[in-house]
């Protein structure tokens, strides 16, 4: 284990201070790395629960049952996607100025985080702007079965943070009684030739039930206005690199992230036009079948408000059909002061589809 990894690992013992969590330490705590002892979801979510009784109840979301051309005699494969907000971006760079300081505590933020992850039970969970994965993260969910996959910024902006705990990056979390690992690719993504400072991680797991393989990505493109061209570039740069995985389509796949662009943007034109042949899975939600939803972040900075739709599940639409997609918060629940707050952890909403696969040909 080299030094940095060594390092967050020993912040361990500081992640919970608060006097609330301290109450509650016996699974919070995370554990011994080379030891995994499995832990009770139900058990975690109610330890979650007692650190955030303070806290107003988390806002009720319902799935949505979409319309399948057959019925599947497998179980539905459920994928969560989600810019969980990285800790010192948070606190010391974004700005949130509806958002009390207090609401941002991580102590109880990633209480609130885990309870939105242990409500919906992912099979695969694809996050973005993870900089708590060692301390945190990690531990906690491969003791609830999962195995993972990390891979930082090379230049985070959490690093220009006082008091910041490493690097933010991507992560990619699988149910290893579903799943098994059959590939995996750390992709730092290059625009106009450029190496960048964004990345993705692209695996390819095999079903244990099916014995079909599927390959999942996650990712997390440059943000700002004026940046266009750089995601468009970044963009093509990860398609790419994903038709090579999926040896030209021949594995199904589904990518998720946080694209930092509307769906006017060339880039989200490039993956709806790609010889992958994706959809957006919750276009699905829409009337039409056609649109995007109205905003999947919406927050208040000093710039001003801020609404958009910037995070997508794409999937092979050939390969595989949504059986279901979660609802998103509406603007009632959101609030006046919109994200995130004491409710809701981050200034992005999770996604999440339960998927299944098409019958071979």
């Amino acid at each position: 284990m080299g030094n940095g990894t060594s390092r967050l690992y020993s912040a361990l013992a500081k992640t919970l201070t608060s006097s609330a969590a301290s109450q509650h330490p016996e699974y919070l705590v995370a554990a011994d790395p080379e030891h995994v002892e499995p832990i009770d979801p139900k058990e975690l979510l109610e330890e979650c629960r007692a650190v955030l009784h303070t806290r107003p109840p988390r806002f009720q979301r319902d799935f949505v049952a979409l319309p399948a051309d057959c019925p599947s005699s497998h179980p539905p494969i459920r994928v969560m996607q989600w810019n969980i907000l990285a800790q010192a971006l948070g606190e010391g760079k974004d700005n949130f100025v509806q958002c009390p300081i207090e609401a941002l505590k991580w102590e109880e933020r990633k209480c609130l985080i885990l309870e939105e992850i242990l409500a919906y039970q992912p099979d695969i969970l694809c996050l973005q702007e993870v900089d708590h994965y060692f301390d945190t993260f990690q531990p906690l969910l491969s003791r609830l079965g999962y195995q993972g996959t990390f891979f930082p910024k090379p230049w985070s902006p959490c690093l220009d943070v006082e008091h910041n705990n490493g690097p933010d990056g991507c992560a990619l979390f699988f149910l290893q009684n579903r799943f098994k690992l059959v590939n995996s690719a750390n992709i730092r993504l290059t625009a106009m030739t450029l190496k960048t400072n964004q990345v993705a991680i692209a695996q390819i797991l095999e079903c244990k039930e099916s014995s079909r393989q599927l390959c999942v990505a996650v990712t997390h493109l440059k943000a700002r206005t004026g940046w266009e061209r750089f995601r468009s570039a970044q963009g093509c740069d990860l398609l790419q690199n994903l038709q090579t995985i999926t040896q030209g389509a021949k594995i199904p796949l589904i990518v998720c992230g946080d694209f930092n662009a509307e769906p006017t943007e060339e880039v989200y034109k490039h993956f709806a036009s790609s010889s992958l042949n994706l959809n957006s899975a919750y276009k699905l939600l829409s009337a039409d079948g056609q649109s995007e939803p109205p905003y999947t972040t919406w927050k208040i900075r000093t710039s001003g408000e801020c609404r958009h739709t910037l995070d997508y599940i794409w999937y092979s639409r050939q390969a595989l059909s949504v059986r279901s997609a979660l609802d998103l918060l509406t603007e009632e629940q959101i609030g006046p002061n919109r994200l995130p707050s004491f409710n809701y952890p981050s200034d992005h909403l999770s996604l999440v589809c339960d998927f299944s696969f098409n019958e071979e040909p």
